[in-house]
């Protein structure tokens, strides 16, 4: 208890810093956007997210990190537990886009860093907003690696939860490679249910080899989870400590 209570009181001006300094890196990067220089912007946002962990004093140990061939797209699939999560996966890849909850572009500097990897929200479902979510996943597939977390939301206990289906069109769509990348410790540092960051995780990226998406389009929708699913969690922490 006692140790909870000083990482809450640690936890206060961290997050203070971490917005200022997330404050600041979202000015510059709107001043390059305004001029014209987009080639920087995405480098500025992968420095942005490692120094991120820096400022946390956290290391992320990276592997698998060659798999990510130069010009490649995918479709990249990774586990989900923290607020986290993205910044990680930025500070490894920084020039994806992201397919995810509307409701991240209700967080006010958060959501300029993601407009900037050109965003596709996910909105109330209706048959308006399906196929427009449907047109901007497949424009975006084909010419650039569009990243979701095919849970759908954070776990609430670190490990796995079952995959929703909207990578499956994507995949259909496009035939793109399947990148699968598990993220470890992140569950620790800061799940969605605690305020306050744990500053004894050991946070970890394990980037899978590509799975062939021409591959992959013989299976069946529960096949070609069941497969990814497999793939992220044979790296993941939680499931080697619950002995899964």
């Amino acid at each position: 208890m006692h140790n909870r209570r000083i990482q809450t009181i640690i936890s206060v001006p961290l997050f203070i810093l971490l917005y200022t300094y997330t404050a600041v890196i979202v000015f510059l990067i709107l001043i390059q956007a305004y001029l014209g220089w987009k080639n920087g912007i995405r480098h500025i946002m992968g420095f942005w997210a490692r120094s991120v962990f820096l400022l946390m004093g956290k290391r992320l140990h990276v592997e698998g990190k060659h798999y990510i061939q130069k010009g490649g797209k995918y479709i990249l699939l990774a586990n989900h537990s923290s607020m986290f999560d993205i910044i990680a996966i930025m500070a490894v890849y920084p020039d994806v886009s992201w397919f995810g909850h509307e409701r991240l572009l209700r967080i006010p500097l958060f959501k300029q860093m993601l407009l900037m990897t050109d965003y596709i929200p996910m909105r109330m479902s209706t048959i308006t907003n399906t196929r427009k979510m449907l047109m901007a996943l497949e424009e975006k597939g084909t010419s650039r690696t569009v990243a979701i977390f095919p849970e759908g939301t954070r776990s609430l206990d670190g490990k796995l939860n079952s995959f929703y289906r909207g990578f499956i069109h994507l995949l259909r769509a496009t035939g793109n490679d399947i990148l699968p990348v598990t993220l470890n410790g992140f569950y620790q540092l800061k799940p969605k249910h605690r305020f306050h960051i744990h500053f004894g995780s050991k946070l970890g990226v394990v980037i899978h080899p590509p799975v062939r998406g021409n591959e992959l389009l013989k299976f069946s929708d529960r096949e070609i989870m069941e497969r990814i699913r497999s793939i992220i969690e044979s790296a993941s922490f939680e499931k080697n400590k619950h002995g899964a």
